[in-house]
């Protein structure tokens, strides 16, 4: 009988403490992290752009794709202080019915200000330029490659078996006996003696 009085008294506290929570307590707000933020939702011919209305009397604004268009944009995000976030297109996607640019912009904004979204990576501007020439270089690469093989596949249809005498094509000696050809020479002899001594390319 004692446990049963105790029990009841424990529940009977509870049940005084919860009926003393106001019914804010109840809810779970989010605290602004980026006061001055800003959406902009990318699109091929056109940019929509969303600001707080505090900052901007028309908070949701559509900008074009060209360079004065991109230059009008940066000038007013500088000029309200707003620093960009470059943000995985994956991360805004949680909300159904959004049909149009014009209905994402906000979205997007209202999920910055919370701090929902994270930065993505972006290196600093001399490791972007450095990998801007790595990949170019590599692409010339490849792409003489595939130049090399297709006059070797040409040759080799023509019967001219020059990968049996030199080591690579694309070297002088290779280039020189190319040339050569081009140039109206048929005879083996004169060609060889193009090639030099050893044949090596």
């Amino acid at each position: 009988m004692a446990r049963t009085q105790k029990s009841t008294r424990k529940f009977r506290s509870k049940q005084e403490g919860r009926t003393k929570l106001k019914p804010q307590d109840w809810t779970l707000g989010l605290a602004v992290v980026h006061p001055k933020a800003a959406a902009v939702d990318v699109g091929n011919s056109e940019h929509w752009v969303a600001v707080p209305p505090h900052l901007d009397p028309e908070p949701v604004r559509r900008f074009g794709c060209f360079t004065a268009d991109l230059l009008a944009l940066d000038d007013i995000l500088s000029a309200r202080g707003i620093r960009v976030f470059l943000v995985n297109a994956r991360d805004t996607k949680n909300l159904p019915g959004r049909k149009s640019d014009i209905q994402e912009c906000p979205w997007v904004l209202k999920l910055h200000v919370y701090g929902l979204l994270r930065n993505s990576f972006r290196p600093e501007e001399e490791i972007l330029r450095m990998r801007t020439y790595w990949r170019q270089r590599q692409q010339h690469i490849g792409d003489a490659s595939r130049c090399i093989q297709h006059m070797q596949k040409a040759l080799t249809q023509m019967n001219v078996q020059l990968a049996n005498a030199i080591s690579d094509l694309s070297g002088s000696t290779g280039q020189a006996i190319i040339a050569a050809l081009l140039g109206g020479e048929r005879d083996p002899q004169r060609l060889a003696k193009t090639a030099g001594s050893g044949g090596a390319g």
